[in-house]
Protein backbone atom coordinates (compact mmCIF):
# COMPACT_ATOMS: atom_id res chain seq x y z
CA UNK A 1 0.00 0.00 0.00
CA UNK A 2 1.48 3.45 -0.85
CA UNK A 3 2.38 5.71 1.54
CA UNK A 4 -1.01 8.45 2.92
CA UNK A 5 -1.46 11.60 1.04
CA UNK A 6 -1.44 14.62 3.81
CA UNK A 7 -4.27 16.46 4.37
CA UNK A 8 -6.55 18.57 6.50
CA UNK A 9 -8.30 15.33 7.76
CA UNK A 10 -8.34 11.61 7.46
CA UNK A 11 -5.58 10.38 5.62
CA UNK A 12 -5.83 10.18 1.77
CA UNK A 13 -4.56 6.30 1.28
CA UNK A 14 -6.12 5.12 -2.24
CA UNK A 15 -5.42 8.09 -4.47
CA UNK A 16 -5.62 7.19 -8.40
CA UNK A 17 -3.98 9.01 -10.88
CA UNK A 18 -6.21 8.02 -13.91
CA UNK A 19 -3.67 9.31 -16.68
CA UNK A 20 -0.15 8.89 -17.06
CA UNK A 21 1.81 7.66 -19.77
CA UNK A 22 4.16 4.92 -19.80
CA UNK A 23 4.27 3.50 -23.13
CA UNK A 24 6.54 1.76 -25.19
CA UNK A 25 8.24 4.91 -25.76
CA UNK A 26 10.95 3.18 -28.31
CA UNK A 27 7.86 2.92 -30.75
CA UNK A 28 8.11 6.81 -30.76
CA UNK A 29 8.79 8.95 -33.82
CA UNK A 30 12.37 10.53 -33.32
CA UNK A 31 10.86 14.11 -33.94
CA UNK A 32 8.02 13.17 -31.34
CA UNK A 33 10.45 11.35 -28.83
CA UNK A 34 12.62 14.81 -28.80
CA UNK A 35 9.76 16.18 -27.39
CA UNK A 36 8.87 13.65 -25.07
CA UNK A 37 12.54 13.49 -23.89
CA UNK A 38 12.64 17.99 -23.45
CA UNK A 39 13.31 19.57 -20.04
CA UNK A 40 13.53 15.07 -19.03
CA UNK A 41 17.80 14.88 -19.18
CA UNK A 42 18.18 14.34 -15.86
CA UNK A 43 15.12 11.81 -15.55
CA UNK A 44 15.91 10.32 -19.08
CA UNK A 45 17.83 7.09 -17.80
CA UNK A 46 14.54 6.67 -15.01
CA UNK A 47 11.91 7.03 -17.56
CA UNK A 48 13.71 4.18 -19.57
CA UNK A 49 13.73 2.14 -16.93
CA UNK A 50 10.00 2.63 -15.78
CA UNK A 51 8.96 1.77 -19.34
CA UNK A 52 10.96 -1.45 -18.70
CA UNK A 53 9.94 -2.47 -15.24
CA UNK A 54 6.90 -2.11 -13.61
CA UNK A 55 8.43 -2.03 -10.18
CA UNK A 56 10.26 0.89 -11.12
CA UNK A 57 7.08 2.90 -11.75
CA UNK A 58 5.77 1.25 -8.42
CA UNK A 59 8.42 2.84 -6.43
CA UNK A 60 7.49 6.32 -7.96
CA UNK A 61 3.84 5.63 -6.87
CA UNK A 62 4.71 4.69 -3.74
CA UNK A 63 6.77 7.82 -3.02
CA UNK A 64 4.46 9.98 -4.40
CA UNK A 65 1.65 8.27 -1.82
CA UNK A 66 -0.49 6.95 -5.32
CA UNK A 67 -2.20 4.00 -5.11
CA UNK A 68 -3.16 3.38 -8.72
CA UNK A 69 -2.42 4.93 -11.85
CA UNK A 70 -3.91 4.18 -15.19
CA UNK A 71 -1.55 3.52 -18.34
CA UNK A 72 -2.39 5.51 -21.10
CA UNK A 73 -1.88 3.44 -24.50
CA UNK A 74 -3.18 3.79 -27.53
CA UNK A 75 -2.30 3.44 -31.66
CA UNK A 76 -1.16 6.19 -33.20
CA UNK A 77 1.23 4.42 -36.19
CA UNK A 78 1.50 7.61 -38.30
CA UNK A 79 1.51 10.60 -36.10
CA UNK A 80 2.90 9.24 -32.59
CA UNK A 81 4.52 5.99 -34.01
CA UNK A 82 2.73 3.43 -31.55
CA UNK A 83 0.93 0.52 -33.22
CA UNK A 84 -1.35 -1.55 -31.85
CA UNK A 85 1.58 -3.75 -30.05
CA UNK A 86 0.79 -0.73 -27.33
CA UNK A 87 -2.71 -2.43 -26.24
CA UNK A 88 -0.31 -5.75 -25.57
CA UNK A 89 2.44 -3.65 -23.91
CA UNK A 90 0.01 -2.16 -21.06
CA UNK A 91 -1.87 -5.41 -20.90
CA UNK A 92 1.67 -6.96 -20.13
CA UNK A 93 2.99 -3.91 -17.76
CA UNK A 94 0.29 -4.41 -15.65
CA UNK A 95 -0.04 -7.76 -14.58
CA UNK A 96 2.98 -6.61 -12.62
CA UNK A 97 0.90 -5.30 -9.89
CA UNK A 98 -3.36 -6.21 -11.29
CA UNK A 99 -4.32 -4.04 -8.04
CA UNK A 100 -2.50 -0.82 -8.73
CA UNK A 101 -1.75 -0.64 -12.73
CA UNK A 102 -5.24 -0.07 -14.62
CA UNK A 103 -4.10 -0.65 -18.47
CA UNK A 104 -5.81 1.37 -20.93
CA UNK A 105 -5.75 0.51 -24.76
CA UNK A 106 -7.13 1.53 -28.29
CA UNK A 107 -8.68 0.80 -31.41
CA UNK A 108 -7.25 3.26 -34.52
CA UNK A 109 -11.03 3.86 -36.42
CA UNK A 110 -8.74 5.20 -39.03
CA UNK A 111 -6.84 1.49 -39.58
CA UNK A 112 -8.87 -1.13 -37.82
CA UNK A 113 -10.86 -4.15 -40.53
CA UNK A 114 -12.91 -5.14 -37.52
CA UNK A 115 -13.75 -2.26 -35.18
CA UNK A 116 -16.09 -4.85 -32.34
CA UNK A 117 -13.39 -7.55 -32.85
CA UNK A 118 -10.57 -5.08 -31.70
CA UNK A 119 -12.93 -3.85 -28.61
CA UNK A 120 -13.75 -7.50 -27.91
CA UNK A 121 -9.81 -8.03 -28.40
CA UNK A 122 -8.88 -5.59 -26.02
CA UNK A 123 -11.29 -6.42 -23.15
CA UNK A 124 -9.58 -9.98 -23.98
CA UNK A 125 -6.54 -8.74 -23.31
CA UNK A 126 -7.83 -6.96 -19.90
CA UNK A 127 -8.01 -3.52 -20.90
CA UNK A 128 -10.23 -1.21 -18.62
CA UNK A 129 -10.93 1.51 -20.84
CA UNK A 130 -10.21 2.59 -24.09
CA UNK A 131 -8.55 5.67 -25.31
CA UNK A 132 -9.30 7.91 -28.25
CA UNK A 133 -6.92 10.43 -29.23
CA UNK A 134 -8.77 12.66 -32.16
CA UNK A 135 -5.35 14.97 -32.55
CA UNK A 136 -2.91 12.06 -32.63
CA UNK A 137 -5.31 9.60 -34.53
CA UNK A 138 -6.19 12.00 -37.29
CA UNK A 139 -9.82 12.82 -36.68
CA UNK A 140 -12.48 14.46 -34.76
CA UNK A 141 -14.45 12.48 -31.89
CA UNK A 142 -17.53 12.80 -33.57
CA UNK A 143 -15.92 11.57 -36.76
CA UNK A 144 -18.62 8.72 -37.16
CA UNK A 145 -21.06 11.14 -38.14
CA UNK A 146 -19.36 12.13 -41.28
CA UNK A 147 -18.40 8.78 -42.74
CA UNK A 148 -16.00 7.30 -40.67
CA UNK A 149 -18.53 4.34 -39.63
CA UNK A 150 -15.79 2.19 -37.69
CA UNK A 151 -15.37 4.98 -35.20
CA UNK A 152 -19.36 4.69 -34.32
CA UNK A 153 -19.01 0.87 -34.33
CA UNK A 154 -15.93 1.55 -32.00
CA UNK A 155 -17.99 3.85 -29.35
CA UNK A 156 -20.84 1.11 -29.82
CA UNK A 157 -19.07 -1.63 -28.87
CA UNK A 158 -17.71 -0.12 -25.89
CA UNK A 159 -21.13 0.54 -24.30
CA UNK A 160 -22.07 -2.85 -24.65
CA UNK A 161 -19.20 -4.12 -23.11
CA UNK A 162 -19.48 -1.85 -20.41
CA UNK A 163 -15.61 -0.68 -21.25
CA UNK A 164 -15.22 3.14 -20.10
CA UNK A 165 -13.85 5.67 -23.41
CA UNK A 166 -11.44 8.07 -22.66
CA UNK A 167 -11.02 11.06 -25.17
CA UNK A 168 -8.53 13.54 -25.52
CA UNK A 169 -9.66 17.45 -25.66
CA UNK A 170 -7.33 19.90 -25.72
CA UNK A 171 -3.93 20.65 -27.81
CA UNK A 172 -1.53 18.74 -28.25
CA UNK A 173 2.52 19.82 -28.34
CA UNK A 174 4.06 17.14 -30.89
CA UNK A 175 4.58 17.23 -34.00
CA UNK A 176 2.14 16.15 -36.75
CA UNK A 177 -0.41 16.44 -34.42
CA UNK A 178 -3.60 18.39 -35.35
CA UNK A 179 -5.26 20.37 -32.39
CA UNK A 180 -8.66 21.43 -34.32
CA UNK A 181 -9.27 17.87 -33.54
CA UNK A 182 -9.23 19.06 -29.38
CA UNK A 183 -12.78 20.74 -29.40
CA UNK A 184 -14.77 19.41 -26.15
CA UNK A 185 -18.07 19.87 -28.17
CA UNK A 186 -17.62 17.29 -30.52
CA UNK A 187 -18.09 14.81 -27.11
CA UNK A 188 -21.76 16.38 -26.83
CA UNK A 189 -22.52 13.81 -30.53
CA UNK A 190 -21.11 11.12 -28.44
CA UNK A 191 -22.50 10.97 -25.42
CA UNK A 192 -25.73 11.44 -27.02
CA UNK A 193 -25.68 9.24 -29.98
CA UNK A 194 -24.20 6.27 -27.08
CA UNK A 195 -25.94 7.43 -23.32
CA UNK A 196 -24.82 4.48 -22.11
CA UNK A 197 -21.23 4.85 -22.88
CA UNK A 198 -19.21 6.19 -19.36
CA UNK A 199 -16.56 8.90 -21.60
CA UNK A 200 -13.70 10.34 -19.60
CA UNK A 201 -13.36 13.56 -21.25
CA UNK A 202 -9.27 14.10 -20.39
CA UNK A 203 -7.60 16.95 -19.55
CA UNK A 204 -10.73 19.72 -19.68
CA UNK A 205 -9.81 20.81 -23.45
CA UNK A 206 -7.33 22.65 -21.41
CA UNK A 207 -5.72 25.54 -22.32
CA UNK A 208 -8.66 27.02 -25.12
CA UNK A 209 -11.74 24.99 -24.71
CA UNK A 210 -12.67 25.12 -21.21
CA UNK A 211 -15.79 27.18 -21.51
CA UNK A 212 -17.03 23.95 -23.85
CA UNK A 213 -15.51 21.44 -21.43
CA UNK A 214 -18.03 22.70 -18.43
CA UNK A 215 -21.00 23.20 -21.09
CA UNK A 216 -19.97 19.48 -22.35
CA UNK A 217 -19.83 18.28 -18.65
CA UNK A 218 -22.87 19.79 -16.95
CA UNK A 219 -25.15 18.50 -19.92
CA UNK A 220 -24.31 14.82 -19.59
CA UNK A 221 -24.62 12.75 -16.35
CA UNK A 222 -22.23 9.97 -17.88
CA UNK A 223 -19.72 12.28 -18.72
CA UNK A 224 -16.40 12.30 -16.37
CA UNK A 225 -13.78 15.14 -16.16
CA UNK A 226 -10.29 13.83 -15.95
CA UNK A 227 -7.95 17.55 -14.63
CA UNK A 228 -4.69 15.66 -15.89
CA UNK A 229 -2.01 18.39 -17.56
CA UNK A 230 -3.86 21.21 -16.08
CA UNK A 231 -1.15 23.16 -13.42
CA UNK A 232 -3.44 22.12 -10.80
CA UNK A 233 -2.83 25.42 -8.59
CA UNK A 234 -4.83 26.89 -11.63
CA UNK A 235 -7.48 24.46 -11.99
CA UNK A 236 -10.27 26.76 -10.46
CA UNK A 237 -9.21 29.05 -12.89
CA UNK A 238 -9.83 26.88 -15.62
CA UNK A 239 -13.07 25.55 -14.11
CA UNK A 240 -14.56 28.15 -10.59
CA UNK A 241 -17.33 25.93 -10.59
CA UNK A 242 -16.00 22.15 -10.12
CA UNK A 243 -17.16 21.99 -6.69
CA UNK A 244 -20.52 21.63 -8.36
CA UNK A 245 -19.31 19.07 -10.59
CA UNK A 246 -17.29 17.52 -7.84
CA UNK A 247 -18.59 13.20 -8.12
CA UNK A 248 -17.76 13.74 -11.66
CA UNK A 249 -14.24 15.21 -11.62
CA UNK A 250 -10.66 12.36 -11.91
CA UNK A 251 -7.64 12.87 -10.74
CA UNK A 252 -4.97 12.63 -13.06
CA UNK A 253 -1.11 14.41 -13.79
CA UNK A 254 -0.53 13.25 -17.35
CA UNK A 255 3.25 12.37 -15.98
CA UNK A 256 5.93 12.32 -17.46
CA UNK A 257 4.32 14.64 -20.37
CA UNK A 258 6.82 17.58 -21.12
CA UNK A 259 5.95 20.14 -18.36
CA UNK A 260 5.13 17.48 -15.68
CA UNK A 261 7.99 16.33 -13.73
CA UNK A 262 6.55 15.34 -10.28
CA UNK A 263 3.01 13.30 -9.14
CA UNK A 264 3.42 14.29 -5.89
CA UNK A 265 4.15 18.07 -5.96
CA UNK A 266 1.17 17.75 -8.20
CA UNK A 267 -0.99 16.31 -5.61
CA UNK A 268 0.27 19.02 -3.18
CA UNK A 269 -0.89 21.69 -4.98
CA UNK A 270 -4.14 20.17 -5.61
CA UNK A 271 -4.70 19.92 -1.40
CA UNK A 272 -3.81 23.60 -1.16
CA UNK A 273 -6.77 24.58 -3.27
CA UNK A 274 -9.65 26.03 -1.98
CA UNK A 275 -12.05 22.67 -1.70
CA UNK A 276 -13.50 21.02 1.03
CA UNK A 277 -12.40 17.84 2.46
CA UNK A 278 -15.07 15.78 0.67
CA UNK A 279 -14.71 17.27 -2.74
CA UNK A 280 -11.00 16.31 -2.38
CA UNK A 281 -11.24 12.69 -0.95
CA UNK A 282 -14.01 12.38 -3.79
CA UNK A 283 -11.61 13.56 -6.87
CA UNK A 284 -8.31 12.00 -5.64
CA UNK A 285 -10.03 8.32 -4.59
CA UNK A 286 -13.68 7.67 -4.38
CA UNK A 287 -14.60 8.74 -7.63
CA UNK A 288 -11.88 6.45 -9.42
CA UNK A 289 -12.64 3.61 -7.34
CA UNK A 290 -16.66 3.93 -9.18
CA UNK A 291 -15.52 4.28 -12.59
CA UNK A 292 -12.57 1.29 -11.57
CA UNK A 293 -13.58 -0.89 -8.89
CA UNK A 294 -11.03 -2.41 -7.27
CA UNK A 295 -10.47 -6.22 -7.52
CA UNK A 296 -11.97 -6.02 -11.03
Amino acid sequence: MSRAASGPSSPLTRITDVHIHVQPWRELKPEVLDVMWSGQDAHRDLMIQVMDDPRALLEIMDRAGVWRAGLVNYPSPDIMGFSDATNRFAAKYALAAPERLLPYGGVHARFTRDPAGDVDGLVDLGIRLLKVHPPHQGFPANAYTDGLDALGKIYRRAEERGLPVMIHTGTSVFPGARSKYGNPMELDDVAIDFPDLRIVMAHGGRPLYMDEAFFVLRRHRRMWLDVSGIPPARLLEYFPRLAEFADRVLWGTDWPSPGVKDMRANIDQFLALPLSDQHKKAILETNALALFPAGR
